[in-house]
Formats: C-alpha cells, structure tokens, sequence
C-alpha cells in the first residue's frame, strides 16, 4: 500500500508536510481497532534469532527508529507495533521550539540522501511527558536529549538534566545528543570537557535512583579518527553504557544549490564513515560496550555491514523515507538464519555406475568362469 498508493501521494508534498501527515495517519490508525495489530501484520518479522539484550535491555529485534522521526514520542506504539525493536524519540529540548526557518529539508535521490536543517523542532518537555506517561509496552523507547538553541553553550548541561530528570521513569534509555543540525563548533560539543560536563550530573543523579537508565552519546560522522579515539576512551573512563555512531554530516557533499547546502546530510553519503567509525570503536573498546549504528543504513546490506562491523543494534532513517516501511521487513528476514541446503538422503538412490553395468567382455568371461 505504502509503495502504490502513500508514497507517490507524499512525494508530491513537501518533505516536512509528508512527515506530518505519516504521523497523523499513523496515530489515526492507533485509535482503530486493531489498527495496531494490522501494523504487526502488513510488516512485523517475529523470531527468536532477532532478539537481542543490550546494556540491561531486551529487544525483540536489533532494528530501530532513529531521532528524527518521532520527534514528540506520538507514534512510538504504532512503530513497536508496525515490528521494530525500539524507537529513540526526539531529539527532544526542554522547552518547545520551532526550529529553523522553512524550507530546511531537501532531497537528492541522486545520490539517496537528505539534506536536513531543522534545528531540533518539537514541543518540549511537557508535550513528550503527555504522550510517554500513559506506557509503551512491547517497544523499547529511548530519549534524544539536547539543549535548546537559545541555551548558551555553559548553560547546556542543565538542559540536558533537566530533560533527563523529567523523563527518567517514562523511557528505557537516554541519548545525549552533541551532534544536532545546529551544532556548528563540534570541536567544543566533542570535546572531553563539554562532554563531560553534560553527562556528570545525569551520572550523579542515575546513582540515586532505584532503576537503571543507560545513557549513550550520539556522534558526528565528521570526527577524525584521534577524535573518535577520545570519545572512546571518555566510553570507557566514565558510566557512559555506549555510543550512538552517527548523525549527519556537514560535509557537502549533495549536488544542491549553495543556497541548500546549510545543513546536515544524512543517507547513503555517510554509509561508509558511519560503518568505518563503529568498527574502530568496536575494536578500539575490546567490543565491550555497546553500540547503535546509525547512518546511511539504506538497505539489508548496510545492515549487515554494520552489524559485522561491531554494532549491537542499528537505526534506520534516510531508508524509512526512500523504501517506506516494508525496509524493516527486508532487513529483519535477511537476518533470519538460512535454511541449510537439502542434503540427499542417505537411501537415496545413487546414480548407477560403471560397475553396476559389467562390460559384454566383462559378462563373458565371468560366464566361461563359471563354467569352469
């Protein structure tokens, strides 16, 4: 249905005017009946193979929803029943914010990517707490968490704590997320310091709680190799549970006008460096904390890929928007093990040979031995 009928009917829309409409229908369907059930139907892959426990957390399967698309936590239910394994709401600030100046998304199917400038546009805190308190059950929820844009960057970890405090008994895991559409100095949002002095107080206030909450960090693609490296060993110095690897690129590399350029491009452009960093994390850890794939996953393929390269877990995104939701079908069968291939049976019938048909020569001579 989404390929015939939806997809063509969103391609005429404007990218921001199709996603809302996806999130109104699918709410819509959520109110129906069955509607979620249905969800389960057209698309979910159930399977003991897929299952997963990451950081504490069982996940039905490895595949999930990066920040992006559920951007006030209003449609988690309906993507949980729709089949994916968790579905990472926002990225959320505290106090709501429309974002930047319209037009901010733009596609370039040449080269299967989009180029985004949003600016964290949800409805704050409050809104989030409206849709998540009433539960999630049979989906891992996690939170993007980030600073609003008016927030100086001093003043950023207490937006962050705040977000965190608040939410902590709605989700199952947190993002702190240091690499948004507005983040134009990552050298200072990447730096240990800055990092640092995000996640010390959600650190601080976790170890007073009764329930643990993992708190990963999502990261830019843009890092240098010695930069990846640092944040590693800030993984593997502090509580921090894992790496969400990664957001965007500012690299322009979309043919767009100058005009369109501003801005993060995410899609198949980033597929190789978002693969090539999780690996080096991976390797770089032991492959003892966690890791989210996130980036250019466009395909089963992509999925392997990274999964092989040392994720736990993967987002997809960019894909949703091109393939629609029958991708998550795709990747979730092409992980399902293979069926052997038939052996023949042990009282099969064998093909006859040159024995089981003696030479006339061969049938002679034994006669005349016989006979002897």
């Amino acid at each position: 249905m989404f390929r015939y009928l939806l997809q063509p009917l969103l391609q005429l829309l404007r990218f921001e005017q199709a996603h809302r409409l996806v999130v109104l229908l699918l709410r819509v369907i959520g109110l129906i009946p069955g509607g979620r059930w249905l969800l389960g139907r057209c698309y979910a892959v159930e399977h003991p193979s897929l299952e997963r426990e990451v950081f504490g957390v069982k996940f039905r399967n490895p595949i999930g929803v990066a920040a992006g698309i559920d951007r006030n936590g209003e449609i988690c239910k309906e993507l949980g029943a729709m089949g994916f394994g968790f579905v990472e709401v926002g990225t959320l600030t505290p106090h709501g914010q429309s974002g930047n100046p319209t037009p901010r998304v733009f596609r370039s199917d040449d080269e299967r990517s989009i180029r985004h400038r949003v600016g964290h546009a949800n409805r704050g805190l409050q809104s989030a707490i409206r849709h998540l308190r009433h539960g999630h059950p049979g989906v891992v929820v996690g939170c993007n968490l980030a600073c609003n844009a008016s927030t100086p960057a001093e003043e950023a970890p207490k937006d962050v704590l705040k977000l965190f405090r608040n939410l902590y008994q709605y989700v199952d895991y947190f993002t702190v997320n240091v690499s948004g559409d507005d983040v134009q100095n990552e050298q200072l949002t990447h730096s240990e310091a800055y990092i640092r002095a995000l996640l010390e107080p959600l650190f601080d206030f976790r170890r007073g709680q009764n329930q643990y909450r993992p708190i990963l960090l999502k990261i830019s693609p843009d890092l240098t190799d010695e930069e990846v490296d640092r944040i590693t060993d800030i993984l593997i110095a502090t509580p921090l549970d894992g790496i969400v690897a990664t957001n965007g690129s500012f690299h322009d590399t979309v043919h767009l006008s100058a005009q369109r350029k501003a801005g993060r491009v995410s899609g198949a452009p980033v597929t190789e460096r978002s693969i090539a960093i999780v690996r080096r994390i991976h390797e770089r850890s032991g492959g003892t904390y966690p890791i989210i794939g996130s980036g250019g996953m466009m395909g089963p393929e992509e999925v392997q890929a990274m999964l092989a390269a040392g994720a736990d877990l993967v987002q997809l995104c960019t894909g949703l928007i091109y393939q629609g939701p029958k991708l998550l079908t795709r990747v979730c069968e092409s992980l399902l093990p293979q069926p052997e291939e038939a052996q023949p049976e042990e009282n099969q019938a064998q093909e006859p040979t040159a024995e089981a048909y003696p030479s006339e020569n061969q049938s002679q001579t034994s006669t005349e031995e016989a006979a002897s």
